[in-house]
């Protein structure tokens, strides 16, 4: 069991979509044989999210294993390969419901915020607030709160010193 705080925030919308598109595996499934078919479509579903999201968030994937074991500076390049990854295909994070079958909020903005706690963890705080305003800049509503809380909790730290 990791002592790192691991959070899967959860994008409702996406929940919305991923239910409709396992009713669509499961439909045909049920079309292509009606006894054992929908049962068929729901496994397909899930094998295909498991390829999708194994296969082309592999960073992440990669960088959250390190940070649950607490390699902090390990997973610093892997979160950056996520983060240019899904800048330079923009479209696949942005129909990541889609794309990936995911329900979470934006690889990219988990990048972000995942950079500056990497980099509070290893001790560099400038590096790790840059990362967190960045979040902040580039997703304002931060629908997990992360990096606008890291924020609050740096300039507490520094007012308090």
């Amino acid at each position: 069991m990791s002592r790192t705080p691991i959070v899967r925030p959860i994008h409702w919308p996406n929940v919305a979509i991923n239910l409709a598109i396992v009713a669509v595996f499961v439909s045909l499934g049920w079309l292509i044989a009606p006894r054992y078919g929908p049962s068929y479509g729901a496994l397909a579903y899930v094998i295909v999210a498991l390829l999708l999201r194994g296969t082309i968030s592999r960073h992440h994937r990669a960088a959250v294993a390190l940070c649950k074991r607490r390699q902090f500076e390990q997973a610093i390049p892997e979160f950056e390969k996520s983060l240019h990854f899904f800048q330079t295909h923009r479209w696949i994070d942005d129909w990541r419901a889609i794309t990936l079958f995911s329900m979470g909020i934006p690889y990219r903005e988990m990048a972000l915020v995942s950079l500056g706690f990497c980099y509070g963890q290893i001790g560099d705080g400038k590096r790790a607030r840059a990362y967190y305003e960045q979040a902040l800049q580039e997703f304002p509503s931060n629908k997990n709160g992360m990096a606008e809380s890291a924020l609050r909790l740096m300039d507490a730290a520094k007012n308090e010193a």
